[in-house]
């Protein structure tokens, strides 16, 4: 079958989504799950956006080997120097050029007519080759270009040395139909064609960008670009996990896949989930909470005499399965060690001390432990901030008729003690204006949202929040079968977030919109 690859722009795209902002060893995280996905490809961000961005991109260069690692650049020399700069340790480097080719971006953003647009990408392709092997060129608004200046477009970037040419329905404006018939021009059109690869980037404005890419594929698109759980701007991106299992249930119709280990799709979801802080809706398609569940009697009928009368596809092939190994206040650290593994996860003796001790607390407070609860503890601690300010105790006086008042003790870095008390309109607003005099910091709450990571009355509470200090934007995470406990974990981890992040030079912190 025809291979599809995948280009996985979670962490440049995706991170753009509002309230997003992943730092350095996050995105090292994610990168290391996507390798072990076995995405192609990883655009690992924009390094002349920022030098926050051009460290993180040099760093999951850094780390990652068995996957091409690719670098935004606009069609300027400075953003390809950046590029450079930031991919020079990658194992396999390639920059992503682009620029506007619609007439709408020609006319009211570029101010370029065709003439000037053909020479400002051919240019830049140009430049670009004195350091990359590997260059993928996109027209951005490509769904919007006339076809023939797009076929001209297309075949100025093969001869100046590109080696994909990306297509993006940059707005989502296309349908299926439309899109896929771009493609089936191009290969039809465009002299060298067969030389380069061509790519079909996506989004969801109209809620076709699966169906986009799928049409893509169709009419001869080598690659398909997207993000874990669909995330990105505006109303999102290709969901790369819809359309690898459309070609996996659907390989009669499309005759084509993906390489990926598809086993790690459900823990991939999860883990740009936690750290993203974007909760993956229970509908969601492959991912979701209910993809696999049933819940009418005529459903549980049928599954309970052969699972195919309403299951296209297994939950396993996923990465999903039920447990038959059963965890509790009695279970021993060995035992722990073996779900753990059984969950994806390895640990060093360090973490796994660590994972173990929370574990205990945590049965001694809930009678089921899920795997739900083991991944939510092991997800919390692998990825850290350095902690200026660690939670001790909160203390919370509250009454129908009386003014909530809290008073918190936090641990410092250098070793002091700080214990403030703070009252508020309700237990949550007051314990986080206690966190605000004991941290000094004055900063605006944007968000606040908390869900329960299983069932029952002593589910875990999971609480995201997002904080912002002037032009940064942070989020930060907490869980405690204790929501307020939660809630004050969360808020200060975000407060170690702030501090950290404002160590960075503040010119560009802002996200760009790019294609």
């Amino acid at each position: 079958m025809r291979k599809i690859y995948i280009f996985d722009t979670t962490l440049r795209d995706g991170e753009q989504s509002p309230g997003v902002n992943l730092n350095m060893q996050e995105k090292v995280e994610i990168a290391l799950q996507l390798e072990k996905l076995g995405v192609d490809r990883i655009e690992a961000g924009f390094p002349a956006a920022s030098p926050g961005d051009l460290a993180g991109v040099r760093a999951v260069a850094e780390a990652v080997r068995n996957a091409s690692v690719i670098g935004l650049s606009r069609s300027r020399q400075p953003d390809i120097d950046a590029a450079y700069e930031a991919l020079k340790a990658a194992q396999d480097p390639c920059l992503h050029l682009f620029l506007a080719t619609s007439p709408i971006h020609r006319q009211h953003k570029l101010r370029m007519d065709k003439a000037k647009v053909l020479e400002t990408a051919e240019a830049a392709i140009r430049y670009a080759k004195k350091y990359f092997s590997k260059i993928e060129f996109s027209p951005e608004d490509a769904g919007r270009t006339e076809l023939d200046f797009l076929c001209e477009v297309t075949a100025m970037a093969i001869r100046a040395g590109a080696t994909v040419v990306n297509i993006p329905d940059t707005v989502g404006y296309m349908t299926p139909a439309e899109f896929g018939n771009i493609f089936k021009v191009l290969k039809e059109n465009v002299p060298g064609i067969e030389n380069i690869q061509l790519s079909a980037h996506c989004h969801d404005d109209l809620g076709m960008a699966t169906a986009n890419a799928l049409a893509a594929i169709m009419n001869g698109a080598d690659q398909i670009e997207g993000t874990i759980n669909g995330i990105g701007e505006r109303a999102g991106n290709t969901a790369l996990e819809e359309v690898a299992m459309a070609l996996e249930t659907r390989q009669d119709l499309y005759q084509a896949k993906t390489t990926l280990n598809l086993s790690e799709i459900a823990r991939t979801s999860r883990l740009v989930s936690k750290l993203t802080g974007m909760v993956v809706p229970g509908n969601k398609a492959i991912v979701g909470a209910n993809a696999f569940a049933h819940e009418s009697g005529i459903h549980q009928d049928g599954m309970l005499k052969e699972k195919s009368t309403y299951e296209i596809m297994s939950p396993e092939t996923i990465g999903l399965k039920e447990s038959k190994l059963v965890l509790g206040k009695h279970s021993g650290s060995h035992a722990f060690r073996e779900k753990l593994v059984d969950l994806g996860y390895e640990l060093n003796d360090e973490q796994l001390k660590e994972a173990f001790g929370k574990f205990k607390d945590l049965a001694d407070k809930k009678k089921d432990v899920t795997d739900d609860d083991i991944r939510a503890l092991v997800e919390e601690k692998l990825v850290r901030t350095p902690e200026v300010f660690v939670l001790e105790t909160i203390q919370l006086s509250y009454g129908n008729q009386s003014t909530p008042t809290a008073t918190v003790r936090l641990h410092k870095a250098d070793g002091a003690v700080v214990e403030e008390a703070a009252v508020g309109n309700g237990s949550v607003d007051s314990i986080y204006k206690a966190i605000d005099k004991a941290t000094g910091e004055e900063v605006e709450l944007e968000d606040y949202s908390i869900k329960s990571v299983s069932h029952g009355k002593d589910a875990l509470g999971d609480v995201h929040v997002v904080l912002r200090q002037g032009d940064i934007s942070v989020h930060g995470r907490g869980i405690s079968t204790d929501i307020l406990e939660a809630s004050a974990k969360a808020y200060v981890d975000a407060v170690n977030r702030l501090i950290d992040k404002r160590k960075l030079p503040s010119a560009n912190r802002s996200n760009v919109t790019l294609i």
